[in-house]
């Protein structure tokens, strides 16, 4: 061994073995997103080809049952490829043709900088296109057709990737770069089932796959936030706050869009009071949950934070950061219908934590006012002449929790009653 061996500094080799391991972690990771495009192309494809030889040789809905079984006959180690799956094939090809592909990068370049009124208008245009394909827009549903599979002579049975190419007359080449480009080819399978089976417009299609590959959703996930209605939550609600009168414009439209009303909080799993042994622990984890419904770019900072103002003392809430508005979030959360006092309340917080927590790269402190109801236009008058921006919005539930089990869940109500009693027992220990 040289002396060079024996002179690797313990910490230098530490920090060497970490990047590299940052490394491999890193390339499996692009590793499997590029073998999921594949998977997807090779899908859109197969959809594609079926579909464009259903129309040229007449062959019914049927075809599909005899396809499969002649795949498990021939390729019996292959898998993937059942009656339910090559359907959806199909329709994942009839769905996403290569004309939304385009119409999706274009719709990417122009929601950069997204706001709700431009993500409003991109979509609906999305959703007014209508995509000509030929042959394929003369398919027609004939599932109940009988399939009788006739012997074609060979030249009029090409394969996959010339007939595809010859039906969009584009090399595959260009075909795969354009697929591969979309965001079509960026959430998983699973969660493309998921949306084949939504019945959504195109252009919401669109909107929760880019929420999907922005947030990182599981389809268990995607599935939950489209039965919540995340869309019309974020995107069509009357949004009650001073954003536009207090923040400048870049900032205001993305505060505005990231606002949702009502918040849904999903407090599945929680463990019942009872249970509780460290009330602080479940405090945490409690609000853990409801920052889930928060959204994107958020990040925890601190729960009933501290600051000591004068000779008195005062605890906010919850305060968040969110990377994206690059601004402190002071979120009150509040057990009764939206009171006038509550944005004054609020106010006060953005203010401390203005003047405390926010660094010289910080924009302005935003808060958000979580209420159990509100009377909107008695919440919109409540806010004029505060230049401090904040949001209100309600709260509810989770409908996805069964009703047999909402009592033994920790509503927000509780929430509250557990931070003001670990406010009151801090405040007794300090006596």
């Amino acid at each position: 061994m040289s002396n060079n061996d024996n002179n690797i500094e313990k910490r230098s080799f530490e920090a060497f073995v970490s990047a590299i391991g940052s490394e491999i972690e890193q390339a499996q990771v692009r590793l499997i997103s590029a073998a999921n495009a594949q998977m997807l192309f090779h899908y859109w494809k197969m959809g594609n080809y079926i579909l464009y030889h259903q129309t040229q040789q007449g062959w019914g809905g049927k075809v599909i049952k005899k396809l499969a079984q002649a795949i498990r006959f021939n390729y019996p180690e292959k898998k993937g490829y059942s009656v339910r799956n090559l359907a959806y094939m199909c329709q994942f090809a009839r769905s996403y043709p290569l004309g939304a592909l385009r119409s999706f990068i274009e719709t990417d370049a122009k929601l950069v900088t997204p706001s709700v009124q431009k993500i409003t208008n991109e979509l609906q245009s999305l959703n007014n296109m209508t995509f000509t394909q030929e042959p394929l827009a003369q398919i027609q549903s004939t599932d109940n057709k009988e399939v009788a599979i006739v012997q074609e002579p060979l030249a009029q049975i090409q394969d996959v990737v010339q007939t595809v190419a010859a039906v969009y007359q584009v090399p595959i080449e260009d075909m795969e770069k354009l697929f591969l480009a979309s965001p079509v080819a960026r959430i998983n399978w699973a969660s493309h089932v998921i949306l084949l089976n939504s019945s959504l417009p195109l252009g919401v299609e669109y909107w929760y796959m880019k929420q999907s590959v922005e947030m990182g959703w599981s389809s268990n996930v995607l599935k939950m936030q489209i039965e919540s209605k995340l869309f019309e939550r974020q995107i069509n609600s009357h949004k009650v706050n001073n954003f536009t009168a207090t923040l400048p414009a870049p900032q205001s439209d993305l505060a505005n869009y990231l606002l949702k009303d009502p918040y849904i909080f999903d407090l599945a799993g929680a463990k019942e009071r009872a249970d509780e042994r460290d009330i602080e622990e479940q405090l945490v984890k409690h609000v853990t949950r409801y920052l889930l419904e928060m959204g994107s770019g958020f990040a925890f900072v601190a729960r009933q934070k501290h600051f000591q103002i004068g000779d008195s003392n005062f605890y906010a809430d919850l305060i968040l950061y969110n990377i994206k508005l690059h601004a402190y979030v002071v979120v009150e959360l509040k057990a009764t219908p939206f009171k006038p006092e509550y944005a004054g309340q609020l106010n006060f917080y953005i203010n401390v934590v203005d003047d405390k927590l926010r660094g010289e790269n910080d924009n302005k402190t935003i808060g958000l006012l979580l209420c159990k109801g509100k009377d909107e236009i008695v919440a919109q008058y409540a806010l004029t002449g505060y230049d401090q921006p904040i949001g209100i919005s309600d709260y509810q539930l989770s409908k996805a929790v069964p009703e047999s089990l909402k009592s033994a869940l920790p509503s927000i109500e509780q929430v509250e009653e557990e931070l003001t009693m670990l406010l009151d027992n801090e405040k007794n220990r300090q006596k």
